[in-house]
């Protein structure tokens, strides 16, 4: 296989004619090699328009997910971000490589692991693996983050992350119940105010422990 050529095919073929526009998200695509992320075994499907399997049946989120969900936060570079669902740190790479700092929690222990091999071999330095159930937020802290990401399907929203994100932050959440979710934007404006955008229809595969989440809807 021809990797810079799939790499631009997956660009100019997948991401730009689905509505990624900003340059600076399609240049981490050529700047965070995908490859890298993805299971040896199934290199060869690194820019397919399909989610990759992972250890502990999990997935890798499509390409065009990934870029949508960026182009939507628009990481600037002092921002702190939280990341729910490491998988293989393929994500926290792309948000690493725009922000301050990136804290991603990770429930299985064998993907902490296989995240953090990853991100160290690639020599991302900006972001910490935890070990964890996030499916409720992360830490006890108020205004904590600039950014959440939550890599894995909810029902609803948990109050927490609501809490949790600074005024003017933006939280990204996969919403809903298969088959249909809505990648959804919430950001807050004030003290108590949330505005929510609908992003685009997805399905991916839930988070865990989601069913147990205090919800807030939408």
């Amino acid at each position: 296989m021809n990797i810079e050529q799939a790499r631009f095919n997956m660009i100019e073929q997948q991401l730009r004619p689905a509505g990624v526009c900003a340059q600076e998200v399609l240049d981490l695509f050529t700047v965070v090699r995908r490859e890298h992320f993805v299971p040896s075994a199934l290199a060869n499907l690194a820019f397919a328009d399909i989610e990759i399997p992972l250890p502990c049946g999990e997935n890798m989120l499509t390409p065009l997910c990934e870029a949508r969900i960026l182009q939507a936060v628009a990481v600037k570079s002092h921002e702190n971000v939280l990341e729910i669902g490491t998988g293989s740190g393929y994500m926290a790479a792309l948000l690493a490589h725009r922000a301050r700092h990136v804290q991603t929690v990770e429930i299985e222990p064998a993907l902490k692991e296989l995240a953090e091999k990853n991100l160290a071999d690639y020599g991302v330095v900006n972001v910490e693996v935890v070990l964890g159930d996030g499916a409720q937020g992360w830490g006890d802290a108020a205004d904590s983050y600039d950014i959440i990401v939550i890599s894995g399907a909810l029902p609803a929203l948990p109050q927490s992350f609501l809490k949790q994100v600074k005024i003017g932050g933006r939280v990204a959440a996969f919403i809903g119940s298969a088959p249909l979710m809505a990648a959804t934007l919430v950001t807050r404006v004030s003290g108590s105010t949330y505005e929510t955008v609908t992003l685009f229809d997805t399905c991916v595969k839930p988070l865990r422990q989601a069913e147990h989440s205090p919800l807030f809807r939408l």
